[in-house]
């Protein structure tokens, strides 16, 4: 008995990311190779011509687990029954645009976006937000939807999560499967933490087999922040393939258990955990239930030098939330 399909809405779904993304999910990457799936394909006037053409490749894999496709530049059509809605698309930030005037443009998008899904989604629907600065795009969006609760709203640091992982391993190594415990803390930005304090290698602190600090507090942070400028200086375009394996990531960890005594790097909405602001969208350390329901791991210990990361990335976004006070 084929399980009842779950609909996914996607913006941006002709981006780079979008493209990256839509053939995991209709192949059962996101959400198993048993469950059925919907899309809900959302983009502006100008690229849905180019959604045809995707929706096209989509109709030629013949994928058993894909029921259906919708293509719209209609947001309410876009989000309708979505149990998960999946805001890849933003409007990237231009030459001489500072980071004020990217949150403005965005806002706007994300006041509509949050508006549409609070008007027809379906009632458990799920928001994760990819498309930057997303940490703040999901505050706007979650500010927006009347009715849906805060803890349905997500900002996508698994990517830096998995880059933090991938650098660690090198380093001590060692495969990225044996890293555990990997938590970003705050923004999705330069300013954002990868807790290497708090990191496991095969269960035991990553100090014990890494043992040059220096590299630990210096190199290793520095290019987990900039790893996305160093992919467009070497390749000449963004990292549209690995963000979309961090939606992919993301979605399963929120809709599987995390694994005993590990945790995943998701921003989420605060209660006032670990001196973050209640109602700033940050990222901590989260567990997953069996029932899909996640919480913040309480008591993870913060040394003086993560705490004053901590502090560095926690400002900027109370400084994203001042830039954009008149939408929220």
């Amino acid at each position: 008995m084929m399980k009842t399909p779950i609909t996914v809405s996607v913006t941006g779904a002709a981006g780079n990311i979008g493209y990256a993304l839509l053939f995991r999910i209709a192949s059962g990457s996101m959400f198993g190779p048993e469950q059925p799936v919907n899309l809900r394909l959302i983009e502006i006037e100008p690229g849905m011509k180019a959604l045809q053409g995707v929706i096209m490749e989509l109709d030629d894999c013949a994928f058993p687990l894909l029921n259906d496709v919708v293509a719209t530049s209609d947001l309410e059509e876009g989000f309708k029954g979505a149990n998960w809605a999946l805001l890849v698309g933003s409007v990237p930030r231009g030459p001489g645009m500072e980071r004020g005037d990217l949150l403005k443009v965005n806002g706007g998008i994300f006041t509509g976006q949050g508006k549409a899904i609070a008007a027809t989604a379906a009632d458990d629907v799920r928001v994760l937000v990819v498309g930057n600065p997303c940490n703040t795009n999901a505050l706007i969006a979650m500010n927006s939807a009347e009715g849906v609760p805060n803890d349905r709203f997500f900002a996508m640091t698994r990517l830096d999560e998995n880059r933090a992982k991938s650098q660690l391993a090198a380093k001590g190594g060692v495969h990225n499967s044996d890293i555990t415990n990997m938590c970003i803390w705050g923004n999705h930005s330069a300013t954002q933490y990868p807790d290497y304090t708090n990191a496991k290698i095969n269960g035991k602190p990553v100090t014990e087999t890494i043992t040059d600090t220096e590299w630990l507090q210096g190199e290793f942070i520095s290019t987990v922040q900039q790893r996305g400028a160093a992919i467009i200086k070497a390749r000449g375009a963004s990292s549209a393939a690995s963000a979309a394996n961090g939606v992919v990531d993301t979605v399963r960890s929120l809709t599987n258990p995390t694994p005993e005594g590990d945790w995943t790097s998701i921003a989420v909405c605060s209660d006032g955990s670990y001196g973050i602001d209640a109602g700033l969208i940050a990222s901590m350390p989260i567990r997953v239930d069996a029932e899909g329901n996640w919480d913040v791991v309480p008591g993870v210990e913060l040394d003086a030098f993560s705490k004053e990361k901590l502090d560095a990335t926690v400002q900027e976004l109370r400084d994203e939330k001042a830039a954009v006070a008149d939408l929220l």
